[in-house]
């Protein structure tokens, strides 16, 4: 009986010792100097956009900086507008900065007018990217007014024969949807938390489904346009606008949606939009066109690859994702998006990407690809790029702590 005591007490211990090393080899461990990349990067940040602040003309707000001399703005109706204060609030949490903090407040006001926008589907950039860190940093009745409305303008875009909001109002489509919108969901999602009204909630899941049905291919990437008829529900047409070809991976379009299928877990749980989030991710990662410093070609399949632009924000964008959505996978993936995130975020925080203190119009990043095929922002610096180049920097140092 002893002996079969001992026995089975080593075959115990030898259990936990193969186990004990397997979970060690598998847990997050973060680069002790990454950090150290992102505090620069950081300071940096804070730094430029006080140059941008001060070049900036009252009324309006930035979109990009041209050919290192013309600083391009827009009122508060361009679908970049909230991602300036977006940026600022970023910053001013990591910093304390007061005179960040009142250049953020002083130009939010420009934006509140669009909470009752209902010609775009673009309140989620603009209001929540804006209002929406505001008000987790400093929580009001006010904000959470401004959010709801906003919430409210966005679901009249919604079409129930559809399934889906519709993305633009302009040029020959009849219901045109972007994989783009994916990213204005969490609005809707904030607001049904908020108000306890479930039909945002029941619009974004339609809208996302609907988005999962017909943007994605075999393979996992994404087309850029779906056009419906409006009457039928019908797909009319799966396009591009800026990628390269319609049967093209648009690279920003592939980190929209992985972002977006990211947060649909986030939301809801349910595990089909984790699936697709993870496919989205190795499609990306593990795509043979992808550089070694993980930063895309604004097209994964334009035909000049390699002597072609990278995108910035398109990498910005896939950072922050994988970031969030390592904390809901396996071990294995779970590293994976971790040492993927990292790669981009050192990338992005080099002088191949950053720009020099006082220089591109105090913009944070160069080389980034709005619209290709429009001749339209190519090589530039772009807002959105910035903001989730340092929303990553933000998740992944609170993912350290």
């Amino acid at each position: 009986m002893k002996n079969k005591t001992a026995i089975l007490l080593i075959f115990i211990c030898l259990s936990i010792s193969k186990v004990i090393p397997a979970q060690k080899q598998d847990s997050f461990k973060p680069d002790p100097s990454l950090i150290g990349v992102i505090n620069n990067a950081l300071d940096k940040a804070v730094t430029q956009y006080k140059v941008l602040g001060k070049n900036l003309p009252a009324g309006v707000l930035p979109k990009t900086f041209i050919g290192n001399k013309k600083l391009e703005t827009s009122s508060s109706t361009w679908w970049t507008s909230g991602f300036y204060p977006g940026s600022i609030f970023y910053l001013y949490e990591y910093s304390k900065d007061t005179a960040l903090l009142h250049e953020a407040l002083n130009r939010e006001k420009l934006l509140e007018v669009e909470k009752n926008n209902k010609g775009t589907h673009d309140l989620g950039f603009m209001m929540f990217c804006s209002f929406g860190n505001a008000n987790r940093l400093f929580p009001s009745k006010e904000y959470e007014s401004i959010l709801l409305t906003s919430a409210k303008s966005l679901s009249t875009r919604f079409n129930p024969t559809i399934g889906c909001i519709k993305s633009w109002d302009h040029g020959t489509w009849k219901f045109p949807v972007i994989i783009d919108n994916m990213m204005n969901l969490e609005l809707l999602f904030w607001a049904t938390k908020v108000s306890g009204d479930s039909s945002y909630y029941k619009i974004a899941v339609t809208h996302a489904n609907t988005t999962m049905k017909n943007h994605y291919r075999k393979d996992h990437s994404s087309f850029h346009v779906v056009d419906y008829d409006p009457n039928t529900g019908n797909v009319i047409g799966q396009k591009t606008a800026q990628g390269y070809a319609d049967a093209s991976a648009w690279a920003r379009g592939q980190s929209w949606g992985l972002y977006g299928y990211t947060l649909m877990y986030r939301f809801t749980k349910e595990k089909k939009y984790l699936t697709l989030a993870n496919q989205i991710a190795h499609y990306i990662i593990d795509n043979p066109n992808l550089p070694a410093d993980k930063i895309p070609y604004w097209d994964f399949n334009t035909v000049d690859i390699p002597a072609t632009y990278r995108d910035a924000s398109a990498g910005s964008i896939a950072a922050s994702a994988l970031i969030e959505l390592s904390s809901y996978t396996d071990s294995q993936n779970k590293l994976l998006y971790l040492k993927t995130s990292e790669k981009i975020i050192k990338a992005l925080a080099s002088p191949v990407y950053t720009a020099k203190p006082g220089e591109n119009g105090g913009f944070l990043l160069k080389h980034s690809v709005g619209n290709w095929p429009g001749f339209s922002e190519i090589d530039v610096p772009l807002t959105y790029a910035d903001y989730y180049f340092i929303e990553a920097m933000t998740r992944y140092k609170k993912l350290v702590k």
